[in-house]
């Protein structure tokens, strides 16, 4: 007799995972991409073997969505099937698909990349996963014995069920902090009709951009974020025809120059933090809080120096345990309102999607995201030659960055889905402003080869 199949496990979506779903459009799904080149074209039958055993590790990650009466939930699935990459990156992820499983794996000439609907996991957990599909296939291709070092799992070990937790419910704190002022600067732009996802990687040497960084007394993260919130505040002077260079004699100002002032808003970045850094753990679901930098250019002009001194201590002041503990208290807070636990999924789905509309990503300008320095063991490392992050764009603006750094190179990532290369221009050329060589690749339509 045949031995019976077990039913798939099932968990409940993370605090964080749960207003994914619900803010899931047609034309537009919360995901992120990680990919890694490698030194030859990707075979996709061992590719495709090497994802069949990590998905089996990974069952939390490699899962489908489903819907309850009350709840969405993760169901695991079988792996799914690799497939050759797309013209672009991130084409919207449909119902029917994530139902089936909320990963893509898909391969193009040398390099492999996976994609993940942001329930299952947050950029630490996909890069985990990433990295592990990578080192796999390098074993199977090149009979290369990869260490377990650097996050590389025991595929043959059963899932610790500590990778499986909701860290969220188990730090929240009896204090909730305030929501940030919805008013601030958005950028705006003539959407692509067919929704075309722009991408340019601005690759910087990773040592030239720490050393800069170090001068500043500032992060990586947080130098960036300095440069990005200045490339913002001249494009929302230009668009509102400001001079801010009159900000230094304010009383010389016009009455309708006074008046131009008063439409200025903040300007902020948001930056997802790591929260396994703060508080530990090793779990492989969302676990990742925001806090949002900048600056409120009605109080006047702000020179790059001084950005880089107000984004350092707003950082500090920022990230830490008790603060992060607030931002994230809130949503745990709903989570276990007896009200809302017996409001069907139909209601429940209407009322988180209102509060990602209106203070999802309606307080901050765009958002920064770094995974920071990838690393392998040197017997996977050789056989790599870049990996990249990339978000999607927002679902009402048009822009996010993202950044990694591999091999001594830091790739920066602005994806667009608007006509007009704005930002990105002048963020890229701030950067040559300041010292840095920076090569661009993009797969605007002209350039086909950069897919």
């Amino acid at each position: 007799m045949s031995e019976e199949r077990k039913a798939p496990r099932w968990m409940r979506l993370d605090n964080a995972g749960l207003i994914f779903p619900a803010s899931l459009r047609k034309t537009w799904s919360n995901a992120f991409r990680i990919s890694v080149t490698m030194e030859d074209p990707i075979d996709p039958d061992i590719l495709q073997n090497a994802l069949d055993r990590v998905a089996a590790r990974f069952l939390g990650i490699c899962a489908r969505l489903r819907r309850s009466f009350f709840w969405f939930y993760l169901e695991e699935t079988d792996s799914p099937t690799v497939h050759e990459d797309s013209y672009q990156p991130l084409i919207g992820m449909k119902w029917k698909d994530i139902r089936r499983c909320a990963i893509r794996v898909l391969y193009y000439r040398d390099r492999m990349a996976v994609e993940f609907f942001h329930s299952v996991t947050d950029g630490t957990g996909g890069m985990i996963f990433t990295k592990n599909l990578a080192a796999e296939y390098i074993r199977m291709k090149y009979g290369e014995t990869v260490p377990l070092e650097e996050d590389l799992k025991d595929l043959d070990e059963p899932v610790p069920e500590e990778e499986l937790v909701d860290s969220f419910q188990e730090h929240a704190g009896p204090v909730a902090a305030p929501r940030d002022d919805l008013h601030v600067f958005h950028l705006t732009g003539e959407t692509e009709k067919d929704r075309f996802l722009h991408q340019t990687c601005g690759i910087l040497d990773a040592a030239t951009l720490r050393t800069k960084a170090k001068e500043k007394g500032i992060t990586v993260t947080g130098y960036l974020t300095a440069i990005l919130l200045k490339c913002l505040l001249d494009i929302q002077y230009e668009r509102l025809h400001i001079d801010p260079s009159e900000d230094d004699s304010p009383k010389g100002l016009t009455l309708r120059e006074i008046r131009k002032r008063k439409k200025l808003r903040p300007v902020k970045v948001q930056i997802p933090v790591n929260l396994r850094q703060i508080y530990g753990g090793c779990t492989m679901r969302n676990f990742v809080a925001v806090v949002n930098i900048g600056v409120d250019p009605r109080m006047g002009d702000y020179s790059l120096e001084e950005l880089f001194g107000i984004v350092h201590h707003q950082m500090q002041l920022n990230i830490t345990a008790k603060n992060l503990r607030a931002i994230f208290t809130p949503n745990v807070n709903s989570e276990k309102n007896p009200i809302l636990k017996i409001v069907p999924l139909p209601l429940k789905t209407l009322i988180m999607r209102i509060v990602f509309d209106t203070v999802g990503e309606t307080v901050s300008t765009t958002c920064l995201s770094n995974l920071g320095q990838v690393r392998f063991p040197s017997a996977a490392a050789r056989h790599i030659r870049r990996v990249e992050f990339i978000l999607g764009s927002q679902s009402q603006a048009p822009y996010n960055v993202s950044l990694t750094s591999w091999d001594g190179k830091s790739y920066v990532e602005i994806v667009r889905n608007s006509v007009e290369a704005e930002l990105e221009q002048k963020f890229f050329r701030r950067l040559v402003r300041e010292g840095f060589h920076v090569k661009i690749e993009s797969n605007d339509r002209n350039t086909p080869e950069r897919r």
